[in-house]
């Protein structure tokens, strides 16, 4: 049988062990001493009063929360799904433990909420093209009301935003008529410069009808070299018109 200094040497070590904590790195415990908060502690080895002391471990390392998609109807009446992600860490665990109870759900409640704000009040072409600076309003927003829980919300991203099928296939024909647009416009411009480069060769020329004599001789260069089919062209008599000449002051001579 135990005798009773047995039994109380045991309960002594059990309260010592207890009263011995190891906090990590990354990790604070936030010390309440008969129910009155006396600040927090750690990293490493911290001792606490059996009995008298009770400790509320917090993480400080930066937390990704997925936002769960939420249904928005857009400031243009278009109902789309919305998720995101929210980066925040804890800067003063013993705000994040007394002023608000369950840090983590109160924070992604707010998000969800904010998002559903901030998205309603943008419309849906905002949203697909300007999602840097809603990404930031949502950032500065949720950052403002979490401030007086001790907690930096560092960064907030729009991940997916899903559509109706309707919305999809009409962006799809904007987008199609678009290409067709811009593919008219680009042949358009193609035939206007090759119009005015035409018109420029024309000019030269009409200036210098050598340049013209030239160009007839090299196309007729050029068709017979791809083409084995005899072609009789007219020749003009441009071509010929100095030897004649030549032809004829040696007659007068």
């Amino acid at each position: 049988m135990f005798s009773p200094l047995y039994v109380v040497l045991i309960f002594v070590v059990l309260l010592l062990i207890s009263a011995v904590k190891i906090l990590k790195e990354y990790e604070r415990g936030v010390i309440f001493r008969l129910g009155r908060s006396i600040g927090y502690k750690g990293p490493g080895i911290i001792f606490l009063i059996p009995l008298v002391d009770r400790m509320v471990k917090v993480g400080l390392r930066t937390i990704a929360m997925d936002v769960p998609p939420q249904d928005i109807i857009t400031k243009d009446n278009v109902s789309v799904k919305v998720n995101a992600v929210l980066y925040f860490q804890v800067l003063h665990p013993d705000k994040a433990i007394i002023e608000v109870e369950e840090y983590l759900f109160a924070t992604s409640q707010l998000a969800q909420t904010t998002l559903r704000s901030v998205l309603g009040q943008a419309e849906l072409d905002d949203l697909l093209s300007e999602r840097d600076k809603i990404n930031h309003e949502l950032q500065q927003i949720i950052d403002e009301q979490t401030d007086k829980w001790g907690i930096k919300v560092s960064m907030v991203e729009v991940k997916h935003v899903d559509l109706p099928v309707e919305m999809q296939r009409a962006m799809a024909k904007q987008a199609e008529a678009e290409r067709e647009r811009r593919a008219k416009v680009i042949h358009a411009e193609g035939e206007f410069q090759a119009s005015q480069t035409l018109a420029n060769a024309a000019e030269i020329m009409a200036k210098h009808p050598q340049a013209l004599q030239l160009r007839y001789l090299q196309t007729l260069s050029e068709i017979a070299t791809e083409n084995n089919s005899t072609i009789i062209f007219p020749l003009p008599m441009d071509l010929i018109e100095p030897f004649r000449n030549a032809i004829a002051k040696a007659k007068q001579s």
